[in-house]
């Protein structure tokens, strides 16, 4: 005559394999974005060529990688870069 009292419960169901997708879609996205990070600041971090392209192109994204290699306690590649780049220049 009515509704059956155990839709809550069969919503509740459906939910659950829906949390999951999503949990695994957020997982996921992440590790992409941890490998990209990581293949990105090795690229970066082995041709001073990639750095120049990404100085012209996303010049923050260098500016993070300048910062966290100088918190690391290496110097002096940001002087190196701008040294060459100057004088390609000329």
């Amino acid at each position: 005559i009515g509704s059956p009292v155990s839709t809550p419960l069969r919503m509740a169901r459906t939910l659950d394999p829906l949390a999951k997708k999503i949990f695994k879609g957020v997982l996921v996205g992440e590790l992409v974005g941890i490998f990209g990070a990581y293949f990105l600041f090795k690229k970066m971090n082995t041709s001073q060529d990639f750095r120049q392209t990404m100085s012209k192109k996303f010049p923050f994204l260098l500016e993070v990688y300048y910062k966290s290699i100088e918190h690391s306690g290496m110097y002096g590649i940001r002087e190196q870069d701008q040294e060459k780049w100057l004088n390609s220049k000329n």
